[in-house]
């Protein structure tokens, strides 16, 4: 193949790829709309498209540039010899909004829309960037297997949602004094399982993509493989979560077998270039962890409605561990130096943003309008305007 026409294949897998992962946009959208109550469903929609327009822009106009050691606005000058520069930027700007999109959910029904837009631009214009840096941008965290972002997009995020849990606190009613833990009902579960599906589905994108070029027989069956391993993780991950929920519970919960899926997702995430019989146990351990990590946060009293904290940081740090378990080469104490690097920065620099828009603009509702939902006081409209409120 001549360079000319490779130079347009990889073009091509990478625009293609990063259509992949904007489909993720919608599918983090439906799954947040079905999760939370009917009350707050076009907050959440709408912080979903805000996002990825803020995000977009800010890494668009200069985050890209500062993750890959550019000097200037947009590609930095920047040089690329195997694909068009173009396609590259829009393919790293597709994985940007990922990462808010993760603490969306974790944050839904009672912060305000504009101070977490407010964050959304922190983290797309200077968190992520930096962590980008240091690691896929050739920066002291270079060593780190993590092939298309387990610690670099999902525990970033998972970090993020923490910090702002914490300054955030619980939903009102959702913990009672006796230490119970009170249901808050999904408003639209056939949306739920759509938007995981886009999720999964974007997924090939997000993990093939990370091959960046296809215009080889090496490089075409390591981004098959990729994706045929992508796809054995979360299929892994489902059928394990389905089984220790119908072994724990005598029942089965499509919330918690979805999101035991994406937590396959996630952990293949860091290393999906592995032998085919590993992507089974790395997927499988991340829906079990699933299982494990949504009863804890809750028990810890963190308010997480969509298990975001459980799906992309729990199942981040394991599949970042994999890596080095599953995969020749790979240094655990490197992998472990980065997730403890990285986890710190996130959570301290997440925590510092959010805390100084808490005290510039505020970050949750009052209480009055987390009752009535925040869709008529943020957005002036409801979702499900002919049905009665569940409060």
């Amino acid at each position: 193949m001549s360079a000319e026409v490779a130079y347009i294949v990889n073009t091509l897998f990478l625009i293609f790829s990063a259509t992949l992962i904007i489909l993720m946009a919608p599918g983090f959208a439906m799954l947040e709309a079905g999760l939370v109550r009917s009350k707050n469903v076009v907050t959440v929609l709408t912080g979903n498209v805000m996002l990825y327009a803020v995000t977009s822009m800010v890494f668009l106009l200069w985050g890209y540039s500062l993750m890959f050691g550019g000097s200037g606005l947009f590609d930095g000058g920047i040089k690329q010899t195997n694909y068009s520069i173009y396609a590259i930027m829009f393919f790293q700007l597709a994985f940007v909004s990922k990462t808010v999109s993760i603490i969306s959910g974790a944050v839904s029904e009672r912060i305000k829309i504009w101070p977490f837009m407010a964050f959304a631009f922190v983290m797309a214009g200077v968190i992520y960037p930096v962590v980008g840096s240091w690691t896929w941008g050739g920066g002291f965290l270079k060593e780190l297997n993590d092939f298309a972002g387990s610690t670099v997009i999902h525990s970033v995020g998972g970090w993020a949602a923490l910090a702002a849990i914490l300054l955030l606190g619980a939903r009102k009613g959702k913990y009672t004094k006796d230490g119970r833990v009170r249901a808050m009902t999904a408003s639209n579960i056939p949306l739920v399982t759509l938007g995981a599906m886009l999720l999964w589905i974007g997924w090939f994108g997000f993990n093939g993509g990370s091959a960046l070029m296809i215009s080889s027989h090496e490089n075409a069956d390591l981004v098959a493989k990729v994706i045929l391993n992508t796809n054995t993780a979360g299929l892994a991950g489902a059928l394990v979560t389905a089984a220790l929920m119908q072994y724990k519970y005598k029942m089965l919960d499509i919330t918690m077998v979805l999101n035991g899926a994406l937590g396959g997702l996630v952990a293949i995430t860091a290393a999906p270039d592995v032998s085919m019989w590993a992507p089974i146990v790395v997927g499988g351990i991340g829906g079990a962890l699933v299982v494990v990590a949504v009863p804890l946060f809750d028990k810890l009293r963190i308010d997480d409605p969509v298990g975001a904290l459980s799906v992309h940081l729990v199942c981040g740090i394991w599949g970042t561990i994999a890596a080095a378990i599953f995969k020749d080469g790979v240094s655990m104490m490197v992998q472990l130096k980065a997730i403890v690097i990285i986890g710190a920065f996130a959570f301290a620099a997440s925590y510092a943003g959010f805390y100084l828009i808490k005290k510039v603009m505020g970050l949750r509702v009052d209480e009055e309008c987390e009752y009535e939902g925040l869709d008529l006081n943020e957005c002036g409209l409801e979702a499900y305007p002919e049905f009665v409120k569940n409060n």
